[in-house]
């Protein structure tokens, strides 16, 4: 099934129209953040939230916020911004309404790694980049085999992507049958997603900025790739170049996602189409907000994820997943996939 938009494409003339949609998700976004921080087993106030920030108030409050919440948060954000570009990408790439970084096997290759450097007793550190590792090979796995000839064909790319993604999925479930018994808990939680671990959103953000900083100059011409590949070397896109580039950023951002928070799905998948639900198909627009959509999801998903059950926290891939399923399935049933 390609991906023919249902709607005719409504691109905003001016800068402002388009600048008024990220205003407000971005204020949106500051605000997830904030709730976020203040929620947990000690609720602090937004203003004890600032002191904090500022290196004033209690060291009960500067080590919740500054050591625990905040690198917390940040790394939920960033993981749900990751995710959301990453799943817009590839349904440019492949207009294809189910097109996801995880449908075409990137994050098997990851879990793979990292289900390997748990069951080998590795650190956390080492584990996460065991789980970059996996990504890379497998996008340059998907990539080595739909390329033929210095070609690439989208539909044998998504085919590739699948096949992948299923030799890897068995390859889990081996692993999880022979694993021993005390492991599996940790295994399992990895596969749900978890952030729990993830302490160090540094990279996430490192990537995050600079590929959206990138792709805000290509909106015009993802626009036209969007529309198809024909169409848009018709005006002079070089579409083969735009293509590749289009895949190895996504894979990029799909790989340091998986390494931060291990596998939460349907971000991808969800983000973008409710968005070209409501600002239309501009890829100018679309991008930016997926960053700032995604980001807020996985934010209030990990909070409602470490507070439903207190003291017991769920994965993350849990929520996004029980939110995800109704909202693609209400979409399908509209007729907007």
């Amino acid at each position: 099934m390609w991906f023919v938009p249902d709607v005719k494409p409504r691109y905003p003339t001016h800068r402002r129209a388009m600048l008024w949609p990220l205003v407000i998700l971005a204020s949106v976004s500051l605000l997830s953040v904030v709730f976020s921080i203040t929620q947990g087993s000690v609720g602090l106030s937004p203003y004890a939230v600032w002191q904090a920030l500022l290196g004033q108030g209690s060291s009960l409050n500067q080590t919740l916020v500054l050591e625990l919440r905040l690198p917390r948060v940040m790394a939920a954000f960033a993981t749900g911004g990751l995710l959301a570009v990453a799943g817009a990408l590839m349904q440019i790439l492949l207009r294809n309404p189910l097109a996801d970084p995880y449908v075409l096997g990137i994050s098997g290759g990851a879990s793979v790694a990292a289900l390997t450097a748990i069951l080998l007793g590795i650190s956390s550190i080492l584990m996460s980049g065991m789980a970059f590792i996996g990504a890379v090979l497998s996008t340059l796995l998907v990539f080595g085999l739909s390329t033929r000839l210095g070609n690439m064909a989208t539909m044998r790319l998504l085919l590739t992507g699948v096949v992948i993604a299923a030799g890897w999925g068995a390859l889990i479930t081996l692993m999880l049958a022979l694993a021993p018994p005390h492991k599996i808990p940790g295994m399992l939680y990895w596969l749900m997603g978890d952030l729990s671990y993830a302490s160090t959103p540094w990279l996430a953000w490192i990537v995050l900025v600079p590929t959206c900083l990138i792709l805000m100059p290509l909106g015009r011409s993802l626009n036209v790739l969007a529309r198809g590949p024909l169409q848009a070397a018709s005006l002079g896109v070089n579409v083969k170049s735009l293509e590749r580039l289009v895949f190895l950023l996504a894979s990029l951002l799909t790989a340091i996602a998986v390494t931060t928070a291990g596998s939460v799905g349907f971000v991808g998948l969800v983000i973008p189409h409710m968005l070209r639900m409501v600002l239309g198909n501009d890829q100018r627009l679309i991008l930016p907000a997926s960053a700032l959509a995604g980001g807020c999801l996985v934010t209030l998903a990990d909070t409602l994820a470490r507070t439903a059950i207190a003291p017991e926290q769920l994965p993350v891939g849990v929520i996004t997943a029980l939110l995800g399923v109704p909202t693609f399935l209400y979409l399908l049933q509209r007729g907007r996939l």
